[in-house]
């Protein structure tokens, strides 16, 4: 069974980067423009990684980290924030809210990839 990843950035172009790198990879993706999209599309579904931009409209990635881990399927997939260079404060909310991992964008490939063969949970 592939392993699905699933991108929630706001910006069309990071998510499709992002998504042809995995594709490559040999994981299914899951793209959602926000955090309300995102929690639409998990509707059960078997996510084994989230990476998530922290500055979305309509709920931005904090608020959709902390819907996710209230949601008792989902509650222990791992998280990875991507975010252009972003407060301290928020890097400490994301972690109490359950994120395990920053990348920075713009992002290296293999940086990416690494994220990916790492956190995605079996």
């Amino acid at each position: 069974m592939d392993k699905t990843i699933m991108i929630v950035d706001d910006s069309a172009s990071v998510r499709q980067l992002a998504s042809i790198l995995l594709h490559v990879a040999g994981y299914d993706v899951i793209e959602c423009c926000d955090g309300n999209d995102a929690l639409s599309k998990l509707n059960g579904k078997k996510v084994h990684l989230i990476i998530s931009d922290v500055n979305m409209p309509n709920m931005g990635g904090i608020s959709f980290v902390q819907a996710v881990r209230n949601l008792p399927e989902h509650k222990f997939c791992p998280i990875v924030m991507l975010s252009v260079g972003c407060l301290s404060s928020a890097r400490e909310q994301a972690r109490e809210a359950g994120v395990k991992a920053w990348i920075t964008k713009p992002f290296d490939k293999q940086q990416l990839l690494d994220v990916a063969s790492h956190f995605a949970l079996p």
